[in-house]
């Protein structure tokens, strides 16, 4: 493949500094990458992730230049990407997976225990607001949008005493000494797919899919598609108050995939948490197992109810 690669990516920091750690990657299989930056609804339109339909905001755009020739192939969060597949779109890598936890950057060094009782908490997730509420904490859970560097300046300026973020993209920003507590995924379940990045391409750019499909991590792959089979099994878009984390691990018998998972009300006072295991080879089937048990228990109500 002689051609020079083109990498469509947003052009926040973040998202430039992910498409980027890929372009390396494909740059060390012996091929020239160049990046290409594609604006997208949700970076463009500050409203509420919910209110512009949630799932997909960030990522249409960059299908739209994939399908129509101006790009070779996307980078994105993994948790941003709809769970239903796109038609000519291929996914053939999903690489080792960050830190999938939450963090939280908090005023003079804090953690979420210390904070007072009538803290300021910023999240634009309803999910880590259902579970800051869950906990009781007695914060004051405010709704903020921005990139990573305008939600850190929120605490440092006073406006806020903390927010809550994903480690990921601290850790990829070089900024994770900013995190005054990693959230353990008892009190914080994180995103299905969080911390993991997907990698797309045009279908029939077959050449390419072979070529991408050398940075797959198998493990990576189960555990995420086990998370985000919940997320399509409950019918729920990647803005709702769901938390999902698998993990492949060495069992008795060789590996194994555990995944825990809880769907909240808007407000956290009403939880469903359950878990599940399994072979990693039947990533969908577990996910859909518990989905369905959760759906069951009144998952899909529940995150139905306003905050």
């Amino acid at each position: 493949m002689s051609r020079v690669l083109r990498l469509g990516t947003r052009a926040s920091a973040l998202a430039t500094t992910q498409s980027g750690m890929v372009a390396e990657m494909v740059r060390a299989l012996g091929h020239e990458v160049e990046l290409v930056h594609v604006s997208t609804e949700g970076d463009v339109n500050r409203g509420p992730l919910a209110q512009m339909g949630g799932t997909g905001v960030f990522v249409s755009a960059l299908r739209d230049a994939l399908l129509e020739g101006r790009v070779d192939f996307a980078v994105h969060s993994l948790k941003d990407l709809p769970t239903t597949p796109a038609d000519g779109i291929a996914l053939p890598a999903i690489p080792r997976r960050e830190d999938s936890r939450d963090v939280l950057v908090a005023r003079d060094g804090l953690t979420l225990g210390e904070l007072p009782v009538g803290s300021r908490v910023g999240t634009g997730s309803p999910r880590r607001a259902a579970q800051l509420h869950a906990l009781g904490l007695g914060l004051d859970v405010v709704a903020i949008r921005g990139n990573v560097g305008t939600r850190i300046g929120k605490v440092t300026s006073g406006e806020l005493d903390a927010v809550v973020l994903a480690g990921a993209g601290l850790n990829r920003l070089d900024r994770a000494d900013e995190a005054t507590e990693s959230l353990d995924p008892l009190q914080m379940l994180p995103a299905p797919g969080q911390g993991a990045l997907a990698i797309e391409c045009r279908t029939d750019d077959t050449e390419l899919v072979e070529l991408l499909s050398a940075l797959d991590d198998a493990a990576t792959r189960a555990a995420v598609v086990c998370e985000r089979q919940v997320l399509a099994t409950l019918e729920a878009g990647c803005s709702a108050p769901l938390g999902a984390l698998a993990e492949v691990v060495e069992g008795d018998e060789g590996e194994e995939l555990w995944i825990r998972a809880v769907a909240l009300s808007g407000d956290g006072s009403r939880t469903v948490r359950m878990s599940a295991s399994g072979l990693p080879g039947d990533a969908v089937g577990i996910g859909t197992r518990l989905g369905s048990e959760m759906l069951a228990a009144g998952a899909a109500e529940l995150m139905e109810e306003p905050a």
